[in-house]
């Protein structure tokens, strides 16, 4: 899920993942995308509304050493086309693509929409690599995906986890990042913030993030049939319209089974609150996120109008942090999981970021 802190504010390895330059902490129908056309650019590619739960599966599912993960994927259109990352977030997985994914490829974008690590069929390749869920171990987890597939940059897209994902990779690394569509805004997490409390009504919606620090928590992760049904309780009280079927959670709660799923989720929210130890390695990179670097690369913002952790739709709480091209949209009736409720709004939002 995304931080706390937006309820009130928005605050804002492999190695050669590790070998690249950081950059310096900088001061409803069919319709088409409304992105700039610049002179002598193709017109852009329609966008047809689709109705959610049109696709039930993806067609290709591969994997790829990357860093120290195993990484499954799927992808899906012309393999020279224009890129997409699409990243998931926590309780999700892949699915939460299943019908943004044809209509980009329709619109010629090769798309990857990756496990992160503790989902899924993405696994560690040593039993001896910490379990660690840190927002800079994620980013670099897709960082070395990029270059074990060898692209130099792609259009990142995604909420919740995925959306903080992409803004680590595009505050740090945005000569890797072509444009950015995160739902929620800037999510960077700035742990020293995570300290203070919130109002109690704010705090109620957080209730399992503080029941996965402690003992108990922990132990319900670990019990399939608990683990199972906090998720989907999660899924039904973030997304308050969203009427899915059993079969649709089901296919996303297959991902759940991944061995490391209890350690990553359970580190996540820990490290977040400052209740858990990142790793040493991680360390420089942190201490440039803890700066709250502002994002220069293209940028369409998304806030789903019935999102309980969202206090405003506005973006205006963390406009601030954009400094390039940018659009904020609001998705009327839309809960947490934007791109499975939405999808034709979410694949627009992509196309059009690649315009700016």
């Amino acid at each position: 899920m995304i931080d706390r802190r937006t309820f009130t504010q928005t605050i804002g390895l492999g190695a050669a993942a590790a070998a690249l330059p950081l950059a310096a902490a900088p001061d409803a129908a069919a319709a088409p995308a409304a992105g700039p056309d610049r002179p002598g650019r193709p017109a852009a590619p329609v966008v047809p509304a689709v109705a959610p739960g049109a696709h039930t599966a993806f067609a290709d599912l591969k994997q790829v050493r990357a860093g120290v993960l195993d990484i499954g994927y799927a992808e899906a259109g012309p393999a020279h086309g224009p890129v997409v990352i699409c990243l998931h977030g926590w309780p999700y997985d892949i699915h939460s693509f299943v019908d943004v994914a044809p209509l980009l490829a329709d619109a010629g974008y090769r798309v990857i929409v990756p496990y992160l690590r503790g989902h899924g069929s993405t696994t560690f390749l040593s039993p001896t690599t910490v379990r660690n869920a840190q927002q800079s171990a994620i980013a670099l987890d897709v960082i070395a995906l990029m270059d074990a597939l060898k692209i130099h940059e792609a259009v990142l897209a995604g909420f919740d986890w995925g959306a903080r994902t992409a803004g680590v990779i595009a505050a740090l690394w945005p000569r890797r990042v072509k444009a950015l569509v995160p739902v929620s805004g800037y999510l960077i997490t700035h742990v020293p913030s995570q300290k203070d409390p919130l109002p109690p009504k704010a705090e109620h919606t957080w209730w399992y993030q503080y029941y996965f620090a402690t003992d108990r928590g922990r132990a319900a992760m670990e019990t399939r049939q608990n683990r199972h049904d906090l998720c989907r309780l999660v899924w039904e009280e973030v997304s308050p319209t969203w009427d899915f079927d059993d079969a649709t959670f089901e296919r996303t709660a297959a991902a759940f089974d991944n061995p490391d799923y209890a350690a990553i989720v359970v580190h996540n929210y820990r490290w977040r609150l400052g209740l858990a130890d990142g790793e040493r390695r991680y360390d420089r990179y942190e201490r440039l996120l803890a700066a709250r670097p502002v994002i220069t690369v293209p940028t369409v913002t998304l806030d789903p109008a019935l999102d309980p952790f969202l206090s405003t739709t506005d973006g205006t709480g963390y406009r601030h942090f954009f400094t390039g091209p940018y659009e904020h949209r609001v998705l009327p009736g839309v809960g947490h999981d934007a791109p499975q409720e939405a999808p034709a709004e979410f694949a627009r939002a992509v196309v059009d970021a690649d315009r700016l």
